[in-house]
């Protein structure tokens, strides 16, 4: 039986290539995700072992929760004055205190060096003889007027050593004297611009101030040298150990990446999936067609157990290749990512056991529970179908089906009804799940769906093709569940790139739908980095030709029933005009001590005007804060709104996160007026309601972009299906093509009915498929209004994109079949048993 099985293999070379095509795809996403992520923690921790090495103790201020952002800006800063005491205590060496924040260069060309906004950071740190970093050539800051940049973005942005650079800070853009290029080793794109540190504090903190102060141990242990320094501290500060701060920073890291894994694999397994349904169908008409033979092994002895073990066996090959080629081109697809997302900071890729194993554990497992199922099913032939001419193997009921899949259908539909009307706090779960039990139902009644909408699908062509049109219909419904399967694999890509595209529909509408509604200032102006800006553009704003008022806003965070709290702080009256802000209770006059929150807010926590709220900050104090008023729901402005000067006093560096302006005519010359105003501020951007539209809109399009460009994969493995499923159904029916062409169909007519079915079989999963993802679509966004998705919109143009790509998706996987069909032998095809 082994030879059988690998004489099986050799003779059907073609059929096992096409589908372990499928195997190949999916286990190159699942590699080539596993290798790419296991290559970034890997350079993530041999930056964080080359970052902070030495240090003993870290001294920083302590944060309000685990899940609180001390981003440096707005955490306490450390006094200078503590310093001293630290140096005093026994066992401490090289104390030196550390100060970061934003910083970003421009280059020769005016535009600021590196990704200004969701991209690698851009540091500006204070130059220390003994910091993380070495100077590759020049020397170090000394003075106000000098910098050091590093090398890399020195290269971008075409700088040397001499020359006067633009450095753009939370405050006016500073002109400076490049001293040194640094060398920062892999730092995965990020840019590094060093002061010396009373420059640094004045630029980034505040003079006097670090962010944390670090030191190294001249004899006692980490532990010990850290509760000698705690018992100096203030009550704001901590001490850690330089093996806890080195281990903080690479679990930050190492969740990020398990997010970013668990992301991709979700998508690789969607191809797996797709995979599954190819793998499945390809054996079953395998076994259909060998029926024959395997009687015959049968009838001279072979048992039941020892056909499904050859058949089997086939499979374990077919998946053994599959996920050996995989593998491989899981390393490109790699490299790849690692060039497209690291760029520069680029280096060799990282092997593990892990990629290797599950790359074979999935590709074999997968391809042998695909095979079961037909294997199980060639064993139960009968050794007497050896001798019959009639070689199909009888269906099965589809009553089972039918009965199953209706049920799994109406219990999807339930839970999804359970989301949207249950009034449950976290609506997003049943919908999810029901969705998914929706989803398995179709797929299962689809043989039964596919007689129906094949036909109607099928009737155009057979009017207007007539015989080849008529043929290919019957083709299609000659076995529902092939085609069902066939079908299915599109169904499941198109279904969830439709879903995707609806809620990406429905987010720009949503967005566009709550400027109209709520944005009500002329302009806003706002910072394209992480840094923010200070109030000397704000003054440069107000003096612009044509500006009525320029008001500045601020956003923080602080910690309210033990939970961190986002907030905004400005000039109410302002912000309320410019937000359209409608009161439902109390009003907007907050004093130096007050609040305004929200409806939700106020229900979730039995808040009222005239309560007061305890509210810790970043600088470790807490302030009682009362309720002055209660206001719609509003996504532009959140859930709350504090005191300005309640800002101010708990914050060592307000940063302006944007700027009101009203102006006196909206016309483009008080536009130009007010970028000419802030030209000196390469990272402020002015817009007005058409321009903040049209950028949601595009951070919406490049994330659809990106999913769908990830479910790509599995309309691609959907596509080598049809072409699986036509080429091994021309095989099947090699005779009955001859006896077409010997009645006087010609090869023309042979291709034209072949094409024809292709495109049916296609068209149908993708109708399927887009009727479902819009299903789901509209599920979500019904599930996520109270998030600020408010509007459903279905984006038909594009659907109806989607049904021309399947249809022509239909025409490229028939060629080869077609081919093939048309240069048969008339005698030979009718000769064929």
């Amino acid at each position: 039986m082994a030879k059988v099985t690998l004489r099986n293999l050799a003779a059907h070379k073609i059929r096992l290539v096409l589908t372990a095509v499928a195997v190949i795809l999916g286990v190159a996403f699942v590699s080539g995700t596993l290798i790419f992520t296991d290559t970034m923690n890997k350079q993530f921790d041999d930056l964080f072992n080359r970052v902070g090495k030495g240090v003993a103790v870290d001294v920083r201020a302590k944060k309000l929760t685990d899940d609180f952002e001390d981003d440096g800006l707005s955490a306490q800063p450390v006094p200078a004055s503590v310093m001293e005491r630290i140096r005093a205590i026994p066992g401490v060496k090289d104390v030196q205190g550390n100060v970061s924040g934003y910083a970003a260069v421009v280059g020769k060309n005016g535009k600021i060096v590196g990704t200004e906004q969701d991209g690698p950071p851009q540091f500006g740190v204070n130059w220390t003889a003994s910091g993380d970093y070495d100077m590759k050539e020049g020397r170090a800051p000394a003075g106000p007027a000098e910098v050091a940049i590093d090398a890399k973005t020195a290269e971008k942005g075409k700088l040397k050593i001499g020359d006067t650079a633009k450095v753009v800070i939370q405050g006016p853009p500073q002109q400076l004297k490049v001293v040194g290029l640094i060398d920062t080793g892999n730092l995965m794109g990020a840019t590094v611009t060093a002061f010396d540190t009373a420059t640094a504090q004045r630029l980034l903190l505040k003079p006097g101030f670090y962010n944390d102060i670090q030191m190294g141990t001249s004899g006692p242990g980490e532990t010990e040298l850290r509760d000698s320094v705690a018992k100096v501290l203030p009550a704001n500060l901590e001490a850690i150990t330089g093996t806890k701060l080195r281990e903080d920073a690479k679990s930050d890291v190492a969740t990020i990446m398990n997010f970013f894994r668990t992301f991709l694999l979700v998508f690789a397994f969607i191809s797996i999936f797709v995979g599954a349904f190819i793998i499945f169908n390809t054996f079953s008409m395998l076994v259909a067609q060998r029926t024959r033979e395997l009687a015959l092994l049968r009838a001279i002895g072979a048992g039941r157990s020892q056909v499904t073990r050859a058949v089997i066996g086939e499979a374990i090959a077919v998946g053994f290749i599959g996920s050996s080629i995989g593998l491989v081109a899981g390393a490109g697809l790699a490299l790849m990512l690692q060039g497209f997302m690291m760029q520069d900071s680029a280096s060799g890729l990282v092997f593990t056991a892990s990629p290797v194993i599950w790359s074979y554990v999935v590709g074999i497992v997968v391809t042998v529970v695909s095979a079961y199922f037909p294997a199980r099913r060639a064993a139960k032939i009968p050794p007497v179908a050896a001798m019959r001419d009639d070689v199909a193997l009888p269906q099965r009921s589809l009553r089972i089906r039918i009965a199953l899949g209706s049920t799994l259908t109406l219990l999807g539909a339930a839970l999804i009804a359970l989301g949207l009307f249950g009034g449950g706090s976290n609506p997003v779960v049943p919908v999810g799940a029901g969705a998914l039990l929706v989803f398995i139902g179709v797929a299962m009644l689809a043989p039964v769906i596919s007689v129906p909408v094949v036909r109607l699908l099928g009737a155009p062509f057979a009017r207007l093709m007539g015989m080849p049109g008529r043929l290919a219909q019957q083709n299609a419904l000659r076995n529902p569940r092939r085609t069902a399967a066939t079908a299915a694999a599109l169904m499941i890509g198109l279904a969830l790139i439709t879903a995707v595209n609806v809620m990406g529909a429905s987010m720009s509408a949503s967005v566009e739908s709550q400027v109209d509604k709520q944005f009500g200032a002329d302009y806003v102006v706002e910072p394209t980095g992480a840094g923010g800006t200070d109030t000397s553009a704000v003054t440069k704003i107000a003096a612009a030709p044509g500006v009525d008022s320029a008001s500045p806003f601020y956003s923080g965070n602080a910690k309210i029933n033990g939970k961190r709290a986002f907030y905004v702080a400005g000039d109410v009256k302002v912000l309320a005009e410019g937000v359209r802000l409608k009161m439902v209770t109390g009003g907007t006059d907050l004093g130096q001590d007050g609040m305004l929150i929200d409806e939700d807010t106020a229900k979730d926590n039995k808040w009222a005007v005239g309560s007061t709220i305890a509210t810790a900050f970043p600088d470790g104090k807490t302030q009682q804060l009362r309720v002055m008023g209660v206001y719609e729901k509003n996504q532009m402005l959140g859930p709350r709104v504090i005191a300005q000067p309640v800002y101010m006093a708990h914050t060592a560096k307000p940063a302006v996160d944007g700027i009101v302006v009203n102006a006196k005519n909206t016309d483009a010359a008080t536009k130009q007026a007010i970028e000419r105003s802030v030209q000196d501020y390469p990272n402020l951007k002015v817009s007005d309601q058409a321009a903040l539209k049209k950028d949601a809109r595009k951070q919406v399009d490049q994330f659809v972009t990106f999913l769908t460009i990830l479910l790509v994969m599995s309309v691609i493995i959907a596509a080598v299906g049809v072409i699986n499923t036509l080429a091994l159904s021309v095989i099947e029916r090699t005779r009955e093509i001859g006896l077409l062409r010997a009645i006087g169909v010609s090869r023309r007519q042979l291709r034209r009915m072949i094409r024809v079915e292709s495109i049916v079989i296609a068209v149908f999963g993708a109708a399927l498929g887009i009727g479902i993802g819009i299903t789901f679509g509209a599920a979500l966004q019904s599930a996520l209004k109270d998030q600020g998705l408010t509007v459903l919109s279905i984006p038909v143009v594009t659907l109806a994109v989607y049904v021309a790509v399947a249809a022509i998706i239909g025409v490229l996987a028939a060629l080869w079949p077609a081919w093939r069909a048309g240069r048969m032998d008339v005698l030979k095809a009718i000769s064929t048993e």
